[in-house]
């Protein structure tokens, strides 16, 4: 069995291989953010193909990172209270559309990441199906287990509110965005607060891909 020493060492070292990933990610998401994405960049089967790439090289990332005590520190496991960890869910999803509609009055956050469709374009929905999964589904499992699974447990230690902090603001930060951090952050914050009230990174997981999946959906029936 390790000692106590040793395990503090071992998740120093971890907390500073993963803060140095999301500053580099950080750091390269606002980098590129001077280049405006090409339009309507969901039809498009290249956005598939590097969101699949990139997806898969930040899992692999967590893995390796949380590798020896995998399930732990990722948070794999099944909360104590679905019905509980759904009326949360549900609080949560409320307040952030809500916070997004006052977020649109005073900044366009939509517009400035360049993502979201301005309509449906039946003639090229198969590649915006391969993007609605990268989004609705790959997207939320590779940040909810990099940040709200790996990062909240490498940061519980140093407190309950300041990993959720942490963990969502760096969320924010890590989509190179201005106007619409302050909705990334929160949205990340409240995905954090979700993980710490039940104990698991799939109740956050679900409603990530639940929120990408609505506001894709409802940029294409508009």
């Amino acid at each position: 069995m390790p000692s106590a020493e040793g395990a503090h060492a071992d998740g120093n070292g971890r907390l500073a291989i993963w803060s140095a990933l999301v500053g580099t990610i950080i750091a390269i998401s606002y980098l590129g953010a001077a280049e405006d994405p090409p339009e309507d960049v969901l039809y498009t089967w290249s956005a598939a193909f590097s969101g699949l790439f990139y997806y898969a090289l930040v899992l692999a990332a967590v893995l390796l990172i949380s590798r020896g005590r995998t399930a732990s520190l990722l948070a794999l496991r099944a909360p104590p209270s679905w019905a509980r960890a759904a009326v949360i869910s549900l609080g949560l999803l409320l307040a952030i559309f809500a916070l997004n509609g006052v977020v649109e009055i005073f900044l366009d956050p939509g517009e400035e990441q360049g993502l979201v469709p301005e309509d449906w374009d039946p003639s090229r929905a198969d590649a915006f199906a391969a993007n609605f999964v990268v989004v609705a589904l790959l997207a939320p499992i590779a940040e909810e287990l990099m940040f709200r699974g790996l990062g909240f447990s490498l940061l519980r230690r140093f407190g309950r509110i300041a990993a959720i902090l942490v963990v969502g603001i760096a969320f924010g930060l890590a989509h190179g965005l201005v106007e619409a951090l302050p909705l990334l952050a929160a949205f990340g914050i409240a995905l954090a607060y979700l993980r710490s009230e039940t104990a698991s990174v799939i109740p956050p997981i679900i409603l990530h891909s639940l929120f990408n999946a609505i506001a894709l959906i409802a940029s294409v029936s508009s």
